[in-house]
């Protein structure tokens, strides 16, 4: 093979492409299409929101018999039938501007011409040969780190929840470092998305374990529909805003960095409905933290600061220890 030509080529060239058959989406190497709707919407909705898809790979070849230039579609098949059902009708997907999924007909002219006219990147294989094809077909289509249980997550849904998690936690990812709550590397590794799906879970199921199955469970449910998404979204622009009041210290300098601890602020802001005062609250974190960090043996504190430590820094992910901490910040902003 020469080389790899990397070229622009908005979504209305692939539609004429294929309308005059010079579009190759059967090559004999290439598996069957195989995504679900929710997989379709969701490549659709990320060409909408003008995010970055992986490139598209051909193979340029002219079919002597026909006389016809041949695009071969080494790798890209399912996102460039995704497009091409989209247009058809087939279904819809989100679309910034409407609250529901769209389908293709139903969006405005400005919006069909936007989307038509998006660009996508093709890497052109130039003097590739049928060994050469295999080599490459292999290469992109193999993975090569470990997923944790999010990554996997994230890979396996395409639908209506995981859309929903992946944005909220991509709207704070500067409230997430800024408060010490997740580093870097933990936002790289999905672990904010997996965060904003456990509160997404336990605000509308109810206190929790934390388990990975469950949340798989959760995310398949609400995969097609999601029908809690605008009030879930009211519940977390409520608590975000609440904690948006506070000195960042109270959160960034003490035990609510953590995210268990975190994790159940956010739960006892949202039970209260936001409606808890900026200063008590404050002043509440940071006397927790005091009291959490003094010198005093655990086995002398008062029983309820006991359980408190205890369930802060042992099984922290378990619904007893969950309750603890609930009811202990309760009673503690509750008191005068």
């Amino acid at each position: 093979m020469d080389r790899v030509d990397y070229q622009p080529l908005v979504i209305q060239d692939l539609l004429n492409l294929h309308k005059a058959g010079e579009l190759d989406l059967n090559p004999w190497y290439q598996r069957r299409s195989v995504w679900l709707p929710t997989q379709k919407a969701y490549l659709i909705n990320t060409l909408f929101e003008k995010k970055p898809v992986p490139s598209l790979y051909i193979r340029h070849y002219l079919d002597i018999v026909t006389e016809k230039s041949i695009k071969e579609v080494v790798d890209g098949q399912q996102r460039i039938r995704s497009v091409l059902e989209y247009v058809a009708g087939d279904f819809g997907a989100r679309h910034p501007n409407h609250k529901k999924p769209i389908k293709h007909d139903d969006l405005s002219q400005t919006e069909r011409a936007g989307f038509k006219m998006t660009s996508l990147s093709v890497g052109y294989l130039i003097g590739a040969d049928d060994a050469d094809v295999i080599e490459i077909f292999g290469r992109l289509n193999s993975v090569a780190k470990t997923l944790n249980p999010q990554e996997k997550r994230n890979a396996r849904f395409s639908g209506e929840l995981k859309q929903f998690c992946l944005k909220q936690a991509a709207q704070r990812v500067n409230l997430w470092r800024s408060l010490g709550v997740f580093t870097a590397n933990d936002i790289a590794r999905m672990a904010e998305v997996q965060f904003v799906a456990e509160l997404t879970l336990n605000m509308i199921e109810g206190l929790s374990d934390y388990s990975s199955a469950r949340i798989d469970k959760f995310y398949k449910k609400y995969d097609e529909s999601f029908p809690q998404m605008e009030d879930v979204n009211k519940r977390l622009e409520k608590v975000f805003a609440k904690i948006a009041e506070l000195d960042p210290a109270a959160i960034r300098d003490t035990i609510f960095s953590r995210s268990p601890l975190f994790f159940t602020l956010f739960l006892l802001i949202d039970s209260m409905d936001g409606k808890v005062s900026t200063s008590k609250l404050g002043e509440t974190l940071f006397a927790v933290d005091q009291s959490f960090n003094a010198d005093t043996p655990v086995n002398k504190r008062k029983r309820s600061d006991a359980e408190f430590y205890l369930a802060t820094t042992a099984s922290t992910q378990r619904i007893k220890s969950r309750q603890i901490r609930r009811n202990y910040l309760s009673n503690a902003l509750l008191s005068k």
